[in-house]
């Protein structure tokens, strides 16, 4: 094999090799064919003459070395290798992508167990509701890198940023509310976000979270945590989510006593603010389905792409030396002028 390594090579730099298999024509055609002369009247052109004594002196020493039909078999040759597109690998290059970096929050406190969402005209709880539209989500992600965090009681980090969206995917349906703890610590999420990303470039420092309620545990406080996420050049976009509370009958919402759960869309609102990121309000799972289109528009990062050799034509030049050769090979045979 490894004597093939060189001929394979050589072979590699043509697109279609192939094409070299032509390189005998001219003789297969002159030992295999019969000269015939016909008698019929022939369209004569002015340089007529000069073309008829190449051909002849192609037939004759063309392949002792003498004579202009030396100069139209290398032209042929050379027409030959143009027609087989020699090729050389350029310097590697690396095409810029367009992908986002994300870090998904996501809250599983007891109160996203409230069953006041729909899916599919049944009523879901909210996390299922949020699992449905995220799914969504990442299934639209292909080429970005998407980190899923959670977080209750606690805040944990399921995945890195990762292309790995089949694994996020999965970690979050396998995620149940109280996984994390019944209560929420909103300060301890964002810190916990904002410590994964600071590895990444500043303009890449991307965090959604998404929460139905207020900060009930952790250790941080949620405006503190803002303001660490903006020092670290993090942007936070925060999603309230959840409905009016209580149940349906027959299409109708009836509120029970009790059974709203508090969400602190002011508390929300300055973190966003604080961290150059956007506030929104998900009611339904129709509404949250719409904002994270809109993420998916207000996050686009540009990266390069992996680096590629792209392949340079350089048939041009094996072409311009057979236009050369031919026109040479005309020019060196006299013409013989009639009396």
């Amino acid at each position: 094999m490894s004597a093939l390594q060189p001929l394979l090579a050589w072979f590699d730099a043509f697109a279609w090799p192939y094409a070299l298999c032509a390189l005998p024509l001219p003789l297969l055609a002159r030992w295999l064919l019969p000269r015939r002369r016909s008698a019929s009247a022939a369209l004569r052109v002015p340089y007529g003459e000069r073309i008829d004594h190449v051909a002849d002196a192609g037939a004759g020493h063309a392949l002792r070395g003498r004579g202009p039909g030396l100069l139209a078999w290398l032209a042929w040759a050379a027409l030959c290798i143009a027609a087989a597109r020699p090729q050389v690998l350029g310097p590697p290059i690396a095409p810029p992508q367009v992908g986002r970096d994300l870090m998904l929050a996501v809250d599983l406190s007891g109160s996203m167990s409230e069953e006041d969402m729909e899916l599919g005209g049944q009523p879901v709880d909210r996390l299922t509701a949020a699992k449905a539209v995220l799914a969504d989500f990442l299934d639209r992600r292909a080429g970005d890198r998407v980190g899923l965090l959670v977080f209750g009681q606690r805040a944990y980090a399921l995945t890195p940023l990762t292309l790995d969206l089949t694994t996020v995917r999965q970690q979050l349906d396998d995620s149940v509310v109280g996984l994390a703890g019944r209560e929420t610590a909103i300060g301890d999420a964002l810190a916990l976000a904002t410590k994964r990303l600071q590895s990444q470039p500043s303009d890449q420092r991307v965090v959604v979270l998404l929460t139905d309620g207020v900060n009930t545990a952790g250790v941080l406080d949620p405006d503190k945590a803002a303001e660490l996420a903006r020092d670290a050049h993090v942007r936070i976009h925060t999603v309230a989510f959840g409905g009016e509370g209580g149940m349906s009958v027959f299409g109708f919402h009836l509120p029970m006593p009790g059974g709203e759960d508090p969400i602190d869309e002011a508390g929300l609102q300055r973190i966003a603010q604080a961290t150059g990121g956007r506030f929104f309000r998900a009611r339904d799972t129709e509404s949250l389905a719409g904002i994270y289109s809109e993420i998916d528009r207000i996050e686009p990062i540009r990266r390069p792409g992996q680096a590629v050799r792209p392949r340079l034509e350089r048939y041009p030049w094996p072409l311009g030396v057979a236009l050369a050769l031919a026109m040479l090979a005309a020019a060196s045979v006299p013409v013989r002028r009639r009396a």
